[in-house]
């Protein structure tokens, strides 16, 4: 405080931080000279030939860590045709040059699907956009193969079941596949190698040919019936999934890449907490995902952000093919994944460690089966996603529980029908009157299909029809 007498001086004003100098502009974080054209993050500037660095190495560096792809070994590359899947073709492409570093060993191939029917588009605007897969498929060099999702109606029943997995391959197990590699490399010379890597990539490639009519209109119904976007994007994912995996099996690959980014796979894991799949977040954002046996799905792209994507495929050209999704256009709040899509992208714009926090938070997700349920392919799993079934029959206190052991007893108490008696629950006949044998057939079908699914996919199956109104633990969205 001021005495009396004293005379008030106002504070100093702050003086503004000095101007740079010129010719002290910013410069690359990491090597100190380059002209920064890439700000990642606040601070981290990055110029052209260190943002590529950084980039190559964290692909590399995600399945170096892991090793789960042994040389030589077929793996599948799932290409939708999106910036990430894009970056990821991309990324394999100069993976396995001769003049690459730490070059990759694999031998790759594409699967692309065609989800138009699906999507309500024409055949025009889907035979235009095939066009242009196969073009850039082409230049890409890799055996391919391009299959519509109609295919799925012509599947084995085998796909809903989990194949026999084989063992997992030890630390010295990779280690000598890659010496034996190194030293079949060395005895062959260096030239036949890359003749013989070359006349692999140019394998046979596969287009899938017109669906029939009958094919695209039940694809069509289906989808029709669905009453939620939600249910309809599960769907949709898990059809895809399924033709995948029979391309895979089909043409002998035994991995599976996706380009699932880190935002992708963010905004994913609050999504499925959102759907009731918290008890397979392991597998759904993991790097692998062995639920399936024989073939194994890999996510090599789960550390660069959907940000990094952008830059990198706009800096050095990675051709893409834009196809609207089922999505496409739909308001933020017609889906619980568009809902939690645009909440994390918005919380991502004010808080930038968003993403980064909740993609580490899945790192730490462990994949730990039941203890009442078996990890083998033989034990009781989701007829639909082939997980786990999350299902507790025995003292359970909770609604899912309770409707799973009454379904389960009703099925197992349940004589076959005779005709002239009611059967179950179900039947709309009185007493001394025929069975109306159709009802009751479907609600036995029924019964039996949500006694197999988990809670996630028994929710969607309900908006797809096939529960019932009032069972409990089948709330509606």
């Amino acid at each position: 405080m001021c005495q009396a007498g004293e005379d008030y001086a106002e504070p100093a004003p702050r003086e503004p931080p000095p101007a740079p100098r010129p010719g002290r502009a910013q410069k690359c974080v990491k090597c100190k000279e380059g002209l920064p054209v890439v700000v990642i993050r606040a601070g981290d500037a990055f110029c052209r030939d260190c943002f590529k660095a950084l980039y190559v190495h964290k692909f590399r560096a995600m399945l170096g860590k892991n090793r789960l792809i042994f040389p030589g070994e077929k793996v599948l590359l799932a290409w939708s045709g999106g910036p990430s899947s894009s970056s990821m073709v991309w990324q394999v492409l100069e993976g396995l040059s001769q003049d690459s570093a730490k070059r990759l060993r694999f031998v790759p191939g594409v699967v692309y699907v065609d989800e138009g029917a699906a999507c309500g588009r024409s055949p025009e605007d889907r035979a235009k956009t095939l066009a242009e897969v196969k073009a850039v498929l082409q230049n890409v060099g890799f055996p391919w193969h391009a299959v519509a999702l109609e295919e799925v109606f012509g599947l084995p029943p085998s796909v809903l079941q989990c194949s026999a997995q084989e063992p997992a391959g030890t630390e010295g197990a990779y280690k000598s596949a890659v010496d034996s590699f190194l030293q079949q490399q060395h005895v062959l010379g260096r030239e036949q190698p890359h003749q013989s890597q070359t006349q692999a990539s140019l394998g046979p490639c596969s287009l899938a040919g017109s669906p029939t009519a009958t094919q695209t209109a039940a694809l069509c119904r289906l989808f029709d019936s669905v009453r939620t976007l939600t249910a309809k994007e599960e769907l949709l994912q898990t059809l895809r999934t399924h033709l995948i995996l029979h391309v895979a099996r089909a043409h002998g690959y035994s991995k599976v890449m996706t380009g699932d980014s880190c935002t992708r796979l963010a905004i994913k894991l609050m999504t499925n907490l959102a759907l009731g799949r918290g008890a397979f977040l392991a597998w759904d954002t993991g790097f692998s995902d062995e639920r399936h046996g024989d073939v194994v799905v890999v996510r090599p792209m789960r550390d660069h952000t959907l940000k990094e994507v952008a830059f990198y495929n706009h800096l050095f050209a990675v051709p893409s093919v834009f196809t609207p999704a089922i999505d496409t256009k739909a308001p933020e709040k017609a889906s619980i994944h568009r809902l939690m899509e645009a909440f994390i992208l918005r919380l991502q714009s004010q808080f930038p460690s968003t993403i980064s926090t909740v993609y580490r938070t899945s790192e730490k997700l462990v994949k730990a089966p039941r203890e009442d349920c078996a990890a083998s392919p033989s034990g009781p799993r989701c007829l639909l996603c082939l997980c786990t079934l999350d299902v507790d029959t025995a003292d359970s206190a909770t609604a899912f529980g309770a409707q799973t052991s009454r379904l389960s007893q009703t099925l197992l108490s349940t004589p076959p029908a005779e005709a002239g008696t009611p059967t179950g629950p179900g039947c709309m006949a009185g007493e001394g009157q025929a069975c109306c044998k159709t009802a009751c057939r479907r609600e036995d079908v029924q019964a039996q299909v949500l006694e197999q699914l988990c809670y996630g996919c028994r929710v969607n199956m309900k908006d797809l029809g096939l529960g019932h109104a009032g069972d409990p633990g089948v709330s509606d969205r």
